[in-house]
């Protein structure tokens, strides 16, 4: 092992045991966690603090600091420690005592709207490694369009082999690789241990391998010299078309004489005798918590190393000419798409087109994507089928970084991912497209999303049995409903292509959370001729009034649905029925308007409801107290649309009928 190298004075060995003190204390304090990790990778992070990582402490929000992505994130008190060390004003002292209790901001793993510095919410194994390659295009982005004056920094990851196990870890290192990301290093914790014991009980892949065969810049270290590690990372900021990994050997809970290098020292305290026996073989001798004046002022130097460039920064900023639009870009600003969605809303209502609602979407997009130019869009391989390309848009290539369309490939999940790391970067709107089935594929990201409040946008199409031939395996029946239970997740179900353009407007201003918009294959009619107002934000809203006397009978409906319930209305109105409909696009808006609004739409308890969709009735009677619904209970199946329809019984006869019976 080489000599650890003094830092302002400091023993860097000193400085690095600082952050296992902290991290053994806070487990132990708090009687459960993860020691290990923060054990293991101490030195490795001493050295990219220290020395590589661009950042200052008093403007952790700085836009060109460096991104620090800890996805392996149980490991937290690793990044709790280096931001209390480092002088985040966040991260006290007392936040570190506090850690895993209700309310404080050091939570069992990293959660970005709890605290600065705290670039993503991780814990979820690989889905850093994915937040990390959508930092790393957005900056890639940034860079071409406002030059490297104003947006120049790396994106660094510390990965465990939980990370790089998870299959999302290979759709984003492919999708890294394919777009020459070569500011992203990927430090891996290679320390060869898990939760059940050694890695060799479950998995023998030769990583690195697997990186080089994926396009990127393979190297290693010994992670507990700091000398190597450091010779690793400057190599790492070499590289010119690749992106890296550095295979940071380690052992887990390093010091710890009984339980270093076993699964042990994974995810539980060390206990007191053992906590003990290991400070004292790392030569600490400082008591709970405590960090030494002198290394502690080591530290804050370390944090504050960044100032004089950050100050530079924005010294360069105040005479850039882009000023304006960088600023504009950084702060989300969306007004101009606002403007321009609303004027093809009304275009829509005036020219009343029968369309596909993905069709619609497409226009949309189309009409507002050179208002936006932090529109950032993208498919799964679906493009022609989820009409996500504008026209006159180019790929985002290694060629092109000015390009502001991603061809993610067949990787849902890297996709997801990558687009939740372009939010948490900002300067960039992401949105992208895969079939609604295909959901289930990017689930985990999507509800990351919806837990730290970002917003991206998911285009999801060939939303129902609607789609056809393709079959059950294709069409979705469960996902609206399983969706539409994540908390903080808009699911927009327009029914025309004035609906389409004001759910994206809905989605766009939803600026704390992620939105679905799901669209139909199937070609349905225009039913608005008025787009003065945006009523789809109100979440549902009575299309049609009763006509003949009081509403006997209120259909509730979405998507293409509502078509269908249209021609029920007709039937039911023909005999005498006074029917309404409702158009119902977002279920997660309806419940945000008052009691009072609510009560209007919904009617009372003397008039039959009625709900309408082609999917499982889950959430359907909560949110709007229905008496009946006509939708899906099975699987669907390889037919034209109208037949499966038909078959299914999801017709306007089918709603009379039911509506009869019950009256």
């Amino acid at each position: 092992m080489a000599k650890h190298q003094d830092i302002e004075g400091v023993s860097a060995k000193d400085m690095a045991n600082a952050i296992r003190a902290l991290a053994m204390d806070a487990v132990e304090k708090a009687k459960c966690g993860h020691p290990g990790m923060p054990m293991g990778m101490a030195d490795a992070a001493t050295v990219l603090f220290s020395r590589f990582l661009k950042f200052d402490a008093s403007e952790p929000n700085w836009p060109d600091r460096d991104r620090f992505v800890l996805s392996a994130g149980h490991g937290s008190m690793l990044l709790y420690a280096l931001l209390y060390l480092t002088g985040n004003e966040d991260i006290t002292l007392d936040e570190i005592k506090n850690f895993r209790q209700l309310g404080s901001k050091t939570a069992g793993h990293p959660e970005n709207f709890l605290a600065s510095g705290i670039e993503t919410t991780t814990g979820p194994l690989g889905q850093g490694l994915g937040n990390a390659v959508g930092m790393a295009m957005a900056e890639a982005h940034l860079n071409a369009r406002f030059g490297a004056e104003l947006v120049d920094h790396r994106t660094w990851v510390i990965a465990g082999d939980g990370c790089l196990m998870e299959g999302i870890s290979q759709e984003a290192i492919a999708l890294a690789g394919h777009q020459k990301l070569n500011k992203l290093v990927v430090i891996w914790d290679d320390n060869s241990i898990s939760i059940d014991g050694a890695i060799s009980l479950s998995d023998s892949t030769d990583q690195r391998a697997r990186f080089a065969a994926s396009g990127w810049n393979v190297l290693s270290c010994d992670g507990h010299d700091m000398g190597d590690v450091a010779k690793a990372l400057e190599a790492a900021t070499k590289s010119k078309d690749k992106p890296t990994l550095i295979a940071c050997k380690t052992i887990i809970g390093y010091g710890s004489p009984k339980k270093a290098g076993t699964a042990k020292a994974h995810g539980e305290a060390l206990g007191a005798e053992e906590l003990a026996a290991t400070k004292s073989a790392l030569g600490w001798s400082h008591g709970p918590f405590e960090v030494p004046d002198d290394i502690l002022t080591a530290w804050r130097k370390v944090g504050a190393r960044g100032a004089e460039t950050r100050e530079g920064w924005e010294s360069t900023l105040k005479r850039a000419a882009q000023r304006d639009a960088f600023a504009a870009a950084m702060s989300g600003s969306i007004d101009n798409a606002i403007a321009a969605l609303g004027m093809h809303a009304q275009k829509m209502a005036s020219e009343k087109p029968s369309l596909a609602t993905r069709a619609s979407s497409g226009f949309a997009i189309e009409s507002m994507f050179d208002a936006c130019p932090e529109l950032l869009g993208g498919s799964a391989d679906l493009t022609g089928s989820n009409n996500t390309l504008a026209k006159g848009a180019s790929d985002f290539t290694p060629e092109n970084r000015l390009g502001r369309y991603v061809r993610y490939g067949i990787r849902e999940h890297g996709m997801a991912a990558a687009m939740n790391g372009m939010a948490l970067h900002g300067g960039v709107i992401p949105y992208s497209g895969t079939f609604l089935c295909f959901a289930d594929y990017a689930r985990p990201s999507i509800r990351l999303a919806a837990l730290m409040g970002i917003r991206v946008v998911h285009v999801m199409t060939h939303d129902s049995i609607g789609l056809g031939e393709d079959g059950p395996t294709h069409q979705p029946v469960e996902h609206l409903a399983a969706l539409r239970a994540i908390p903080n997740l808009l699911v927009f179900r327009p029914a025309d292509a004035v609906e389409a353009a004001e759910c994206w407007q809905a989605a766009l201003l939803n600026e704390d959370g992620p939105s679905i918009l799901a669209l139909s294959r199937q070609t349905t009619p225009a039913l608005r001729g008025d787009a003065s107002e945006n009523l789809s934000v109100r979440g549902a809203y009575e299309l049609l009034p009763a006509e003949g006397g009081a509403s006997r009978v209120a259909i509730f409906a979405t998507g293409t649905e509502v078509a269908l319930a249209v021609k029920a209305r007709e039937l039911l109105q023909a005999d005498g029925v006074p029917t309404r409909v409702i158009s119902a696009p977002c279920f997660e808006m309806f419940e945000m308007q008052d009691d009072a609004y609510q009560d209007s739409v919904c009617g009372d308890d003397e008039e039959l409801k009625i709900g309408v969709e082609a999917a499982v009735g889950q959430g359907w009677f909560e949110a709007l107290g229905l008496d009946a619904f006509v939708g899906m209970s099975t699987f669907g199946t390889s037919a034209p649309a109208k037949d499966a329809y038909a078959h299914f019984g999801i017709t306007a006869e089918a709603v009379v009928e039911t509506a009869k019976s019950l009256l």
